[in-house]
Order: structure tokens, then C-alpha cells, then sequence
């Protein structure tokens, strides 16, 4: 009778061989969850500055609106910081005037316009002020990014975010500075574990 089968040996070569596979599966999808959960962590706060982004854009744009031009004083830009903006808009035209600011809260990393929260994970807010000429000129009356007596000469705005990662990234550090339109630091090398996306524009005030 010829009893064919597995030697001790063959067994041993063939588990040898299952660990290694299923170690190489195991290590597969781990790298596809972790580049999984970092593309989903990224498209979050892509979404998050990108809403803010827009909210700002549409304000920033009615500053100075006046339909009626009854108004006194004529709304305008109140306040123009490098990280603060607030100012009177009447878009309905009914002669009352709306005063919105948007700022941003150091403590609890998030953008807040008329000090409700708009956007969080927030670790930057950046306004730079442009005159009207051609090509537009900075107005920076402290040479902090602060306009003061040149307020009534801005006639667009500059507006980087930046925006962090809700959850950090064991595997990753973060070493670099982030810059506004104009090349300046506006968030220095953080060297954490936090990934982070930068959004700029250019906003036009039309009424102003």
C-alpha cells in the first residue's frame, strides 16, 4: 500500500511560507488604510478652507455696499489687521447696515465671523490690503500688516488660509513655513504631525 502525504518538513516550508504571505497582505492594506485615511484627512480640510474661503469672498466683496447712498457715515472697512477684518455693508439696501468681522481665535484654531465659529482646525488667517493703483501697491501703515489712516485707499484684499488636519500623522512631520501672496511667513515650520493645506485669493471690493 503506497500512503502518500506531507513530510514534517513540508508542512513547516508551506506555513514558512503562509506567515510570510499574509504578512506581506497585512502590510499592503495597512499602507492602503493609512494613504486611505490620509487622503480623507486632507479632502477635509480642503472642504473646511474652502467654505470659509467662499463665505469671505462673498463679504469682502459687499464691503462699502451703499445702494441707496443715504447712509452716514458711508459703510466701509471699520478694522484691517493682518488677521482681522471688520466692516459696514448695506446689501438689501434698506439703509440699515450690517457690521461683519471675521477673525481668527487662536485658542480654538478656528476662523469666527461676527465670533461665531465659520471654520476650525485653522491655523492661520492672513489679510493683506491693496490700493487701487496699477499694479496695486500694499498698504501697511505699521509695517505689521495693519492699516489704520490708509483704510479709505483699500480697494482690494488678500486673504491666504492655512488649515490643518483634524487628526495627526504618526509617520509624517511637518517642516514647512507657509507664505501669503506676497512670499511673507504667515505660519513658521511647526515640525508636528499635522498635515496642512494653504488657500489664496485675491478679493475685489466693489464698492469701495
Amino acid at each position: 500500500m503506497n500512503n502518500k502525504g506531507f513530510t514534517l518538513t513540508e508542512l513547516l516550508v508551506a506555513m514558512g511560507l503562509s506567515v510570510v504571505i499574509m504578512a506581506s497582505v497585512g502590510a499592503i492594506y495597512y499602507q492602503q488604510q493609512k494613504s486611505f485615511l490620509v487622503q480623507d484627512q486632507l479632502a477635509g480640510a480642503q472642504q473646511n478652507v474652502r467654505a470659509a474661503m467662499y463665505f469671505m469672498e462673498r463679504d469682502i466683496r459687499s464691503a462699502g455696499c451703499d445702494p441707496t447712498k443715504k447712509i452716514s457715515p458711508a459703510p466701509g472697512i471699520q478694522t484691517a489687521s493682518s488677521n482681522t477684518i471688520s466692516f459696514t455693508t448695506d446689501p438689501d439696501g434698506n439703509e440699515i447696515t450690517e457690521t461683519i468681522t471675521y477673525s481668527l481665535d487662536t485658542v480654538d484654531d478656528q476662523i469666527e465671523r461676527n465670533n461665531q465659529p465659520l471654520a476650525e482646525n485653522i491655523d492661520a488667517l492672513n489679510f493683506v490690503y491693496l490700493d487701487g493703483d496699477f499694479p496695486p501697491a500694499v498698504l501697511d501703515d505699521d509695517g505689521s500688516g495693519n492699516v489704520v489712516a490708509s483704510r479709505p485707499l483699500i480697494r482690494s484684499v488678500q486673504v491666504t488660509v492655512v488649515a490643518k488636519t483634524g487628526r495627526a500623522d504618526p509617520g509624517y512631520t511637518d517642516t514647512r513655513s507657509y507664505t501669503n501672496l506676497r512670499g511673507e511667513t504667515i505660519l513658521g515650520v511647526q515640525n508636528d504631525k499635522f498635515r496642512r493645506r494653504t488657500l489664496s485669493t485675491t478679493i475685489a471690493c466693489r464698492n469701495l
